[in-house]
């Protein structure tokens, strides 16, 4: 065990393991981590020199950083579990020292908090008749309108949409008789039941009629659009998002902006915001409630008072 070179397993070529295996992590999250790590070698900096290793984590936008910060903190919890399990009373200081070196490593690399409030995007009732109207009568415009109305009506995340397959769609009676819901894995490789309406389950039964019996969000053959291909990717979902925000004047629209759309219209209408949660697949109400910024009242506000001339 060297306590000079605390990641010296990975120094070798970095044992991505405890990346690829990480539960929760979808693999675009998994894509970004790997990146990070790889930069830094690229860059020749070995994370057991705290000073260069700090300057050089300084030194990265915040976004960068995090996914450094969060995929070192995985290999080293690794390594750090397999320096206890092989701890004994011989190599018992060294283990100590080579723990302390992996905890530094950890704090070499900080992200400030985001604190107050931030403007969130969503779209207005008549703006997503006026999005989803845009969808023609074409295949391609009929799978557009699927892939909008899953994340505006079902609030998914667009990795989620990615992987959803029409098997998910299910039937579950009501004391009214019966409704159509979609059966979501979630993050962390948990279900959720998600009930959708009329309009929506009819255009999925509709589409899978066109689209067959695999992933719902299909992209198209090159240079046509006669012909489904196979699934969507989550990145080609978000450029198809972004592509439909330009033409109704909201040119940074993302797919997590329907996601939002969905939960905020929802509360808005008076679904209680324990199920918002729950339909989300949030792991707790406090994340709800930040997700729908509800410190900041939009219909009155300290503007509406002041006398400004006009």
């Amino acid at each position: 065990m060297d306590s000079q070179n605390t990641l010296a397993t990975y120094n070798a070529g970095y044992d991505f393991t405890a990346i690829d295996q990480a539960p929760k992590l979808q693999p675009r999250t998994k894509a970004k981590y790997r990146r990070e790590i790889q930069k830094m070698i690229e860059a020749g900096i070995n994370p057991d020199n705290h000073a260069a290793f700090q300057a050089y984590a300084d030194g990265l936008k915040s976004s960068r950083k995090q996914f450094l910060k969060s995929a070192l903190r995985l290999m080293t919890l690794d390594y750090e579990q397999n320096i206890k399990a092989n701890a004994t009373p011989q190599n018992i200081q060294v283990a100590q020292s080579a723990i302390m070196r992996l905890e530094t490593m950890r704090a070499a690399v900080t992200v400030p908090a985001h604190k107050g409030t931030k403007a969130h995007t969503w779209l207005s009732p008549a703006e997503v008749q006026q999005i989803t109207a845009l969808c023609d009568d074409s295949l391609d415009g009929k799978r557009d309108w699927i892939i909008l109305g899953l994340l505006l009506g079902a609030g998914l995340r667009r990795e989620e949409l990615a992987a959803l397959k029409f098997d998910a769609i299910k039937t579950q009676p009501t004391k009214k008789g019966a409704r159509v819901v979609l059966e979501v894995t979630r993050k962390g490789a948990k279900d959720r039941v998600i009930p959708v309406n009329a309009i929506l389950a009819a255009k999925l039964y509709e589409w899978r009629q066109l689209a067959g019996s695999e992933h719902i969000a299909r992209a198209m053959v090159r240079k046509s659009k006669t012909q489904l291909a196979d699934s969507m990717s989550a990145v080609a979902i978000f450029h198809l998002v972004n592509k439909y925000g330009k033409q109704i004047g909201k040119p940074g629209l993302a797919p997590h902006d329907l996601r939002r759309t969905y939960a905020q219209l929802g509360y808005n209408a008076g679904v209680p915001i324990t199920q918002i949660s729950v339909l989300l697949g949030h792991s707790s109400v406090k994340t709800t409630q930040e997700y729908l910024n509800l410190n900041l009242d939009l219909e009155s506000t300290a503007s509406d008072f002041v006398p400004l001339a006009g």
